[in-house]
């Protein structure tokens, strides 16, 4: 590619540096706070017990701003860390964490707005709470849309109840960021990195299969959904799900009568997949107008050097920039202009 391409990531993840004691306000436990045990770094706790370790780019805008300019990452697109989505809690407490987080982003988003991008959370528990949050991010804090997780509780993203959120999602034009998060089967696997590495992928499979089966994607057909790795195992299990469809169509197309496979290029997916050979297949199953550079910055599972596999890839410099960028700018609904400094 002729001079350095225009990069923006649209999985990025970030917290802000101090985070309340969630449990103490609430009075009941499970929520993440932060342990500032040595400079630049800090444990994530879920009450007493370790969760990860972090470092000061998981917080720090300037941090960040810096490892973007050696990267060459030109926009990242900011989103919560998924175990902060809280779910699990009493709606009203998970509102009022949603709100601090998406504050936080917001406010980064403000003092820079040529290299940031935002995505809000929701207490997707209530969806009544979770439509009237969404429409503070994006109307109230400029938020480009929300971040989702991959079920909510007991309810995929599927279920009747979630259906208004997405309704009010396609409304305001609000991207849809899904990411997987509350691995099914973690208590089953808890070796070798096992929720991460298999539960992750199929969580997303889960999430988009959810979607195309329960009737979404059709009747909302101008949602702008990405979902995160890649799409996970759906795009390595796509014919398994077509044939099941067309064999069982009594299980499977009980909500829906039309073909998985007629959703392909109906929805977006991050470029997160770590193989060249992946990365062709998914250009070639939904387009390279479907595919946005994501990296999951900063955390060790994602790509270290985001883009390096688009780049390394003998595509035409104009699917280079599609991939880099001009899908991305596509699902957010900005132009590259708004990242131009006069």
């Amino acid at each position: 590619m002729s001079g350095k391409p225009f990069k923006i990531d649209i999985h990025t993840h970030i917290m802000p540096e101090h985070m309340p004691r969630w449990a103490h306000k609430f009075g009941y436990s499970g929520f993440i706070h932060l342990d500032h045990h040595k400079s630049c770094c800090a444990r994530m706790m879920v009450d007493d017990k370790f969760f990860r370790e972090i470092e000061d780019n998981c917080w720090s805008a300037e941090t960040r701003m810096r490892e973007c300019d050696h990267l060459g990452v030109d926009v990242q697109v900011l989103s919560t860390i998924p175990v902060l989505f809280n779910y699990w809690a009493q709606p009203k407490d998970t509102l009022e964490v949603a709100r601090f987080l998406n504050d936080h982003i917001a406010e980064i988003c403000q003092q820079y707005p040529h290299r940031f991008v935002g995505l809000g959370t929701l207490p997707m528990q209530d969806p009544n709470l979770a439509i009237q949050e969404l429409e503070r991010c994006v109307n109230e804090l400029g938020l480009a849309g929300v971040e989702i997780g991959s079920h909510v509780n007991s309810w995929n993203l599927n279920h009747p109840a979630l259906f208004p959120v997405f309704e009010a999602a396609q409304k305001l034009g609000a991207a849809v960021f899904v990411h997987p998060w509350d691995m099914m089967g973690k208590d089953d696997m808890q070796d070798y990195w096992l929720p991460w590495l298999v539960g992750m992928p199929a969580e997303t499979s889960r999430a988009i299969c959810s979607m195309i089966f329960g009737g979404v994607l059709e009747r909302l057909p101008d949602l702008k959904v990405a979902f995160a790795h890649g799409g996970g195992s759906f795009p390595a299990t796509i014919s398994r799900i077509e044939h099941g469809f067309n064999v069982r169509p009594d299980l499977c197309a009980v909500d829906n009568p039309h073909s998985p496979k007629s959703y392909l290029g109906k929805f977006y997916l991050d470029s997160l997949v770590m193989d060249p050979r992946m990365l062709d297949y998914l250009i070639d199953l939904i387009g390279a107008d479907r595919i946005a550079l994501g990296s999951d910055y900063p955390f060790p599972l994602g790509e270290h050097e985001p883009g390096k596999l688009i780049e390394s890839m003998p595509y035409t410099e104009e699917v280079k920039t599609q991939l880099l960028s001009g899908t991305a700018l596509e699902w957010l609904g900005l132009e590259k202009s708004r990242f131009l400094k006069n």
